[in-house]
């Protein structure tokens, strides 16, 4: 009977492939725990400074003339000729615009023509008075004939007076139909045209004298009491927005415009050659008080709002504190501390809201936290590209050592 054939079959490799799991708990459950990662956050602070505890007030307006007039015609007519533009400088006596000049010469003419003839009868009359005066001295005339003739002179002589007079209203007249530049200036407006018809005193030009100039402008109706204890006035230009000009305000408005609701106030500023009409301009100033003493500007962003109390988180040592304060008001983007904190202190402007009380922090710099921001949000899509294939090299080392762990364990039992 032939033998049987025996197959020989190891558990060893089995046994390995068991244990394998077992071994690598033990190996975890060994190694020692990581250490707790001690919770620093990043935050931007600054440190406070002592300033006027007035309110900072900015407005914004143009720069125009404080003198100027609105000429016109001192008679009405028909508009011949115009000599300026708009922009043009003009000095005292430079012609702008010219009426036609024919009735007015007509006028004139007659009023000469009646001159000459009250003149020749006061010539008449004088004539006759003097041949009465020697009549009555050989007693040919009464003295009441002398006395009519003397009258009837006396009225020849008044005449004459009005006729001259009325020659020189008509001549007046006449040189009216050319309007002239009564200051040295500048146009700023033209109100009518050649050939259009105006009427005496209507407005047919504008000139701007150059030596006085302000800044125009308009204020809300709650900053108005402010303005008039307001100091220092300083006014920047925009088109040159680094050189500050000194300003003082000279009128303040009883009556807000009605179009706007806001007060017209006019800031005088130096005779300056850069500063031209109807450039644009601000006017800063400090205005009204606060509480106590100097007031601390901070950024709106540093403060926090605590069970109906605001407060401010105080850097000390590297670790923040919470802080009530009391506001004073609010300048601008800014707000005034009065009370609470103090000058030299550091407190957090930026990220207020995600710190408790002592935590520690680190304090960022202008460029540093430009920097984190930016590494921020290329690390942030770095992460999302990079998490798969970390994820499979991991996957991978792990099975590469438990196939070396079965190989050897095989191998041990085999030679077993």
């Amino acid at each position: 009977m032939p033998a049987r054939p025996v197959f020989l079959f190891s558990l060893a490799p089995v046994r390995a492939l068991a244990l394998a799991p077992l071994a690598a708990a033990v190996l975890v459950a060994c190694s020692k725990p990581a250490p707790p990662v001690e919770d620093v956050r990043p935050v931007r602070a600054m440190t406070l400074v002592a300033g006027s505890n007035g309110e900072r007030l900015e407005f914004s307006g143009d720069v125009r003339p404080r003198y100027e007039s609105a000429l016109g015609f001192r008679i009405g007519g028909k508009i011949v000729e115009r000599k300026v533009d708009v922009g043009a400088l003009v000095e005292k006596g430079d012609v702008l615009m010219r009426l036609d000049p024919q009735d007015m010469k007509l006028a004139e003419t007659q009023a000469r023509a009646t001159l000459r003839a009250a003149e020749t009868e006061r010539d008449l009359a004088n004539a006759d008075y003097k041949r009465h005066v020697n009549l009555r001295a050989q007693n040919f005339v009464s003295q009441a004939v002398l006395d009519a003739k003397q009258s009837a002179l006396k009225a020849a002589q008044a005449n004459v007076e009005a006729a001259r007079a009325g020659l020189r209203g008509q001549s007046n007249q006449a040189n009216y139909t050319s309007l002239s530049a009564d200051v040295d200036g500048v146009v700023t407006a033209i109100e009518a045209e050649v050939g259009q018809v105006v009427q005496a005193g209507s407005p047919v030009a504008r000139v701007a004298r150059t030596d006085e100039k302000e800044v125009v402008i308009g204020i809300p109706e709650d900053k108005v009491e402010l303005l008039r204890k307001a100091g220092a006035v300083t006014v920047r230009l925009w088109a040159n927005a680094d050189q500050t000009i000194p300003g003082k305000i000279r009128e303040v408005s009883p009556v807000a415009d009605p179009a706007s609701r806001t007060y017209t106030v006019k800031v005088s500023i130096p005779a300056r050659q850069d500063v031209r009409l109807g450039m644009t301009a601000t006017v800063e100033m400090v205005a009204g008080g606060g509480k106590g003493g100097a007031a601390l500007r901070v950024p709106l962003s540093a403060l926090v709002q605590n069970k109906g109390a605001t407060g401010v988180w105080v850097v000390e040592k590297g670790v923040v504190k919470l802080v009530n304060v009391e506001v004073a008001g609010q300048s601008d983007n800014d707000v005034l501390l009065a009370s609470g904190v103090s000058a030299g202190q550091q407190i957090v402007t930026a990220g207020v809201n995600q710190l408790k009380a002592g935590q520690k922090v680190r304090i960022l710099t202008a460029d540093v936290a430009l920097r984190a921001d930016t590494e921020a949000a290329v690390s942030g899509n770095a992460g999302n590209n990079a998490a798969s294939p970390d994820a499979g090299s991991g996957a991978a080392r792990l099975k590469v050592s438990t196939c070396r762990a079965v190989r050897w364990n095989t191998s041990r039992s085999r030679a077993s």
